[in-house]
């Protein structure tokens, strides 16, 4: 029987961040996956959506220039290389020569301590869960009757159809129904809530369909999904809004309605596990076996990569030292890579004023900003949500680079610095972030006007200059 102080289950970003976090701890670890490392995110998520946004965007541009429609057999193909390419990062030669043993199999728990991987038994001092999640099916009559994608099957296709139905109305919905859209594919979006992106503020989703729609891109909201069936070119898709039943045709269709977290197969009763709608896990993010961790998508409550990796070295770091560091959920960020891009962190205004007395909000439409008049024929906008001392409570940006700038309201958030301390900051000129710059400039002034001596000058004044 093979012994490892730490063994971790499941490859994708979770789970090699655990491992290479615990193995560089000095630990002696065990990686086990049943597919080629790199998980959702080289192969189905970040990398391979993003390579296919950023291909639509510039044929977009090269189409109205008059180039011809594109060869989306070529796009998926360099779609396909970009995976690849990351994953020469992350193979098992690569995991090996760090020093970390891959096993390639499936795990299942035998004892708290043991698990069987293809036919051997390994013992654990600490284990590691990081199994992910799959695309979530919802139970529409007629589903599985019909050939549907999700995004774990969609960059296998060898070129797109002529006409896409996609199914859902998030983050993967949004990014890929865009992408197809501007690479020529008829897409008609359906989604049951009356809103996209349904956590989001309504003013930015709005400023997103109206996007999406200028692309070409058919958006039905409030639609309720009753049935799919198989046609003779495709799928038909009958839904319900309003009392109205509708059809839908297309040649696929695409469900993309959430991410369900992966464990049936781990035996977890063996373990004595506490399993919810994902793994159980407390703020030190041990499950209910104290030397069992679980992160990433397995545990939620935000499915991102980014926060996977968070969660791994707080799960890694708790399951190699004896003082513990506790996961929290303050300042979480995320980017949605639609064109424009939109990036938020922390609360929305509503949310803000539930939970705060004095809030302050500062929009800035990004028309204003000279960068965006040179390049962005869609500007977009940014709002920023302060405290009544002027700390950042949340941020949402609309526009070109918004990944990138909302990392510098994340910093002042994280580090709990006043915003207006950014405007000491000296922006290079013409850029997108001076729109940050500009804004924390009034934040400057608004709080020199609160000051008692300013109040004060400034009662005086209009009792020396009152009439009479």
């Amino acid at each position: 029987m093979k012994r490892f102080d730490v063994v971790v289950i499941g490859s994708g970003a979770a789970g090699l961040t655990a491992a290479f976090t615990a193995n560089g701890l000095g630990k002696k670890v065990a990686l086990i996956d049943h597919n080629a490392p790199g998980g959702e995110c080289t192969w189905s998520g970040c990398i391979p959506s993003k390579a296919l946004v950023h291909l639509a965007s510039e044929s977009a541009i090269a189409r109205k220039q008059g180039a011809p429609a594109p060869d989306t057999e070529a796009v998926m193909n360099t779609v396909r290389e970009a995976s690849q390419n990351i994953y020469q990062h992350e193979t098992p030669e690569v995991i090996a020569s760090a020093g970390v043993t891959f096993i390639q199999g499936s795990a299942r728990f035998v004892s708290p301590h043991e698990l069987s991987v293809a036919g051997k038994t390994l013992y654990a001092k600490k284990i590691i869960l990081a199994t992910g999640s799959t695309a979530t099916v919802p139970p529409i009559e007629g589903i599985h009757s019909v050939p549907y994608l999700t995004n774990d099957r969609f960059f296998q296709q060898t070129q797109l159809p002529s006409s896409m139905l996609v199914l859902g109305g998030g983050s993967i919905a949004v990014e890929l129904g865009q992408a197809m859209a501007k690479l020529g594919v008829r897409v008609t979006l359906i989604e049951q809530q009356t809103q996209l992106l349904a956590r989001e503020e309504a003013a930015f989703a709005h400023d997103i369909q109206a996007r999406l729609e200028a692309d070409g891109v058919d958006v039905r909201l409030g639609h309720r999904a009753l049935n799919v069936v198989k046609t003779a070119s495709g799928v038909k898709l009958e839904s319900e809004c309003q009392g109205q039943k509708f059809q839908h045709f297309a040649e696929r269709l695409l469900v993309a309605a959430g991410r369900t977290p992966v464990f049936e197969k781990l035996n977890l009763a063996a373990a004595d596990i506490n399993t919810d709608r994902g793994v159980t896990v407390n703020r030190y993010l041990q499950t209910s076996q104290p030397h069992i961790y679980a992160c990433g998508d397995l545990i939620g409550p935000y499915q991102l990569s980014h926060m996977a990796n968070y969660q791994a070295k707080i799960a890694a770091r708790n399951a190699v030292f004896p003082f513990r560091k506790k996961a929290t959920y303050e300042h979480v960020c995320w980017t949605l890579f639609c064109d424009p891009e939109f990036a938020r962190t922390g609360l929305t205004e509503a949310e803000a004023r539930q939970q705060h007395q004095d809030v302050r909000v500062y929009e800035y439409d990004l028309g204003r900003l000279d960068r965006a008049r040179i390049q962005s024929p869609y500007p977009g906008r940014i709002k920023i949500i302060l405290d009544r001392k002027g700390y950042v409570l949340g941020g949402h940006i609309l526009g070109e680079r918004a990944g990138e700038l909302i990392t510098q309201v994340q910093t002042f958030k994280t580090l709990k610095l006043p915003f207006r301390d950014l405007q000491q900051v000296i922006h290079p000129y013409p850029t997108f972030s001076d729109a940050l710059r500009q804004i924390s400039q009034q934040v400057w002034i608004d709080d020199l006007q609160r000051q008692p001596v300013v109040r004060l000058a400034k009662a005086v004044s209009r009792l020396l200059h009152r009439p009479g």
